[in-house]
């Protein structure tokens, strides 16, 4: 039997940044994580159900609706669906363009697509997108569009995202988290029709898991420079993501929907404007 008394707060991708915004949107709610590797829910839910927190784990592969559904259908079963935060993905260092395009762009708009049917009056998300969606150049105006409302199953056929269109790894990456955020501002008009909320968070570097393969990785250099460059001269932590989402979770948000937090230090500021700008050919 249901229990519609319970509040359930749905956590894809058991990450760092994902359990530190749960951290802070969950007490006395049911936090159910799903990842695709198990292993990495059940470390997750081990520490969270040691600091007090009712957690459970399921697996969940973002680009695969069945697998979407059926998250859906396992949270639905706990209670009432009131919060999703969505950190699953890949990082460029990870995957190829493919990859990355079926799973922080298709995903993402599969997981809105699916949650937008369920979510709670009342209730709230946070898709976890990043600065490199702020430093692709601009798009055009149909192009931003297709990205925010074409349904996700079409997505992956628009022109701009064909493989031949896309240079590499990093430019898959940003043309998904650019997405991302165009996807949160077209589905905050549907999630609001059922009096929910839905915003994006654009990190910069976060030292992660991810990030540190990052930093290992072929641009690791790039990175180290971005952090010493930037106006903050550091990078940041999971806690501080944390605490941005749970604004934008909780109360003190709820004139906020639709729209996108970059948090990067000012990366992207430096990156525009500062010593990070690419030369002038």
């Amino acid at each position: 039997m249901i229990n519609k008394a319970t509040n359930v707060i749905v956590v894809i991708g058991a990450g760092s940044i994902g359990q530190a915004i749960a951290r802070r949107v969950s007490a006395g709610k049911h936090v159910l994580l799903a990842d695709l590797r198990p292993e990495s829910s059940v470390a997750a839910a081990k520490v969270l159900s040691e600091a007090g927190f009712k957690v459970s784990t399921t697996t969940v592969d973002v680009s695969s609706r069945p697998s979407v559904q059926a998250l859906v259908q396992t949270a639905a079963a706990i209670g009432s669906i009131t919060g999703l935060i969505h950190a699953a993905g890949v990082s460029p260092t990870q995957a190829s363009p493919a990859t990355i395009l079926m799973v922080d762009l298709y995903g993402t708009a599969l997981v809105l697509e699916e949650f937008g049917h369920v979510i709670e009056q009342g209730g709230s998300a946070v898709v976890i997108a990043s600065q490199s969606g702020h430093r692709l150049h601009a798009l055009t105006a149909a192009e931003d569009k297709a990205l925010a409302t074409t349904p996700a199953d079409e997505l992956l056929s628009l022109p701009l995202l064909q493989l031949s269109n896309v240079k590499d790894s990093l430019h898959a990456y940003q043309l998904s988290k650019r997405g991302n955020s165009l996807r949160v501002k077209a589905e905050a008009v549907r999630w609001g029709k059922r009096g929910a909320r839905v915003n994006t968070i654009s990190p910069g570097i976060i030292i992660t898991p991810l990030a540190k393969d990052e930093l290992a990785g072929p641009r690791g250099d790039g990175y180290r420079r971005m952090i010493e460059i930037s106006p903050a001269g550091r990078a940041g932590t999971p806690d501080e993501v944390g605490n941005v989402g749970a604004l934008l979770m909780g109360p003190d948000g709820a004139f906020i929907t639709g729209s996108d937090i970059l948090m990067d230090g000012g990366v992207t500021a430096a990156w525009w404007y500062g010593d990070l700008a690419p030369k002038e050919q």
